[in-house]
């Protein structure tokens, strides 16, 4: 982080467009806020922009007109489909003196949706000026504490008790993948200082909440099966590893069962638009076993037509 704050200073009172990637929650947008907000630029607008608002003849225009020559930031810009891509394009080639200063983010690997023709090559080199990689909250696990008491401390600021975390919850804490990055870990603080009754916040407190939260890193690549369990052998040998020399605690088999059984289950029960015959043919069980995994895991079954 501190060679991104650093890249971060470099850039902010240039001129080039800056493309600011990470997974969801790792605060991109934060970001691009920052280099608005500490930059020359900082009394002028900063706009945010979706596809909807490049759409209609004036769409393109309305934009450079409301973000002045502050900042103008595509949000997500991985997700606009070709043809918001293409006025992005042309809104960028007519940009004169007094032109906003332009920003991108994006949770995908553009590089990699341009060679598959997801994206356009000239729009990703004219977004590229500069990119800056945010890196995942389980790539800077010493982090974590510090923006764990960060966030207990800005709660007490907005009215709640007191509280802090005891040395077995924090290590919990530290050990957890936070798939959702510190977004995520910044709504579990705060439902513990919703939930939590003590002063000192305990391992069994954080155990609840983080029990119905999803355990395994976001999965990247192309799925196939040797990713998959490579990526499953990479967060079980790090969740091993934060425990230094002591045992993770017990049950991991059936909490680790539990992550991988409920997502399969769900996503083909869409896919087969509820019809728990055709989801049991398809995972290849038992239906009365399907029913069974239904109710132990509490998932909601919608019966609905499947348009294909």
């Amino acid at each position: 982080m501190q060679a991104l704050y650093r890249l971060v200073a470099r850039v902010m009172n240039t001129d080039l467009a800056v493309l600011i990637t990470g997974e969801s929650g790792t605060g991109k947008s934060l970001i691009a806020r920052a280099i608005h907000d500490f930059s020359d630029r900082r009394t002028l607008p900063f706009v945010v922009a979706q596809a909807q608002d490049l759409q209609g003849a004036d769409g393109p225009s309305a934009l450079i007109a409301r973000a002045r020559g502050g900042s103008l930031v595509f949000d997500e810009v991985g997700d606009f489909d070709d043809e918001a891509q293409g006025r992005i394009v042309r809104l960028l080639d007519t940009l004169g003196s007094n032109a906003p200063r332009i920003m991108a983010t994006s949770q995908v690997d553009l590089g990699r949706r341009m060679e598959g023709g997801g994206f356009r090559q000239d729009l990703f080199y004219r977004l590229g000026g500069v990119t800056l990689a945010v890196p995942s909250l389980r790539e800077r696990v010493d982090d974590i504490p510090a923006l764990a008491e960060h966030f207990l401390t800005r709660g007490e600021r907005e009215g709640f008790a007191l509280r802090r975390l005891n040395a077995e919850a924090m290590e919990l804490i530290r050990a957890y993948s936070w798939p959702g990055n510190v977004r995520q870990l910044e709504n579990t603080v705060r439902r513990l200082l919703v939930t939590s009754p003590e002063e000192e916040i305990g391992r069994s407190e954080v155990e609840a909440i983080l029990g119905n939260q999803p355990a395994m890193e976001p999965m990247k690549g192309g799925g196939e099966g040797d990713r998959l369990s490579a990526s499953v052998a990479k967060h079980l040998k790090r969740y091993f590893d934060l425990h230094g020399g002591a045992l993770p605690p017990p049950g991991l088999y059936g909490r680790i069962l539990r992550e991988v059984e409920m997502p399969l289950i769900e996503i083909a029960l869409d896919a087969t638009a509820g019809n728990q015959a055709k989801c049991a043919d398809l995972l290849g069980i038992n239906r009365n076993t399907l029913r069974k995994k239904i109710t132990e895991l509490d998932i909601r079954v919608t019966r609905r037509r499947k348009l294909m």
